[in-house]
């Protein structure tokens, strides 16, 4: 079976650097790219009055079509962007009311790709992609991490982990 691969994308701009490298990656590698600004997600509640949003039929849509998912962030203030944290917290949901989706995402892959002002970040910054993987019983691939700062044309931008 292919391993059909997905780039989640959370960034506060459409146009920025991320979308850029994510953009570029879809280019050489064909991995379809998710921009969750692109959707309505509302932060996660614990009486789930947000059910009506966009977050359940995105979440379905990429356990039914994708094997790996790459999230692809920006680092704003050591961590992951607002809207990527938003999307990581409705996980909870996959494990309190929508428990046959969230098994679903057991034995997929991730990966992430984070992207600063800096040449290297701190191991840290991945703790929360690793621990919810391991939680939720998938498999991390690795990171990347880019600096916006030399980004050009010559740039070269390739994924060791996939």
């Amino acid at each position: 079976m292919e391993d059909k691969k997905v780039i989640i994308l959370g960034s506060s701009r459409k146009n920025g650097n991320t979308t850029r490298i994510a953009d570029e990656i879809s280019k050489e590698t064909g991995i379809d790219v998710i921009n969750l600004s692109d959707y309505n997600i509302s932060y996660y509640d614990y009486e789930s009055k947000n059910r009506e949003d966009d977050f359940f039929p995105l979440i379905k849509g990429i356990i039914e079509k994708y094997d790996t998912l790459i999230f692809a962030t920006p680092i704003y203030w050591y961590n992951m962007s607002g809207i990527m944290k938003v999307f990581f917290d409705r996980f909870s949901d996959l494990i309190r009311i929508e428990k046959e989706t969230g098994r679903k995402l057991r034995g997929k892959k991730i990966g992430v790709i984070s992207n600063s002002h800096d040449n290297e970040i701190e191991e840290s910054f991945y703790i929360p992609f690793k621990k919810s993987a391991d939680y939720l019983g998938m498999e991390y691939l690795g990171h990347a991490h880019f600096n916006a700062n030399i980004l050009n044309e010559t740039t070269k931008i390739e994924l060791t982990f996939i």
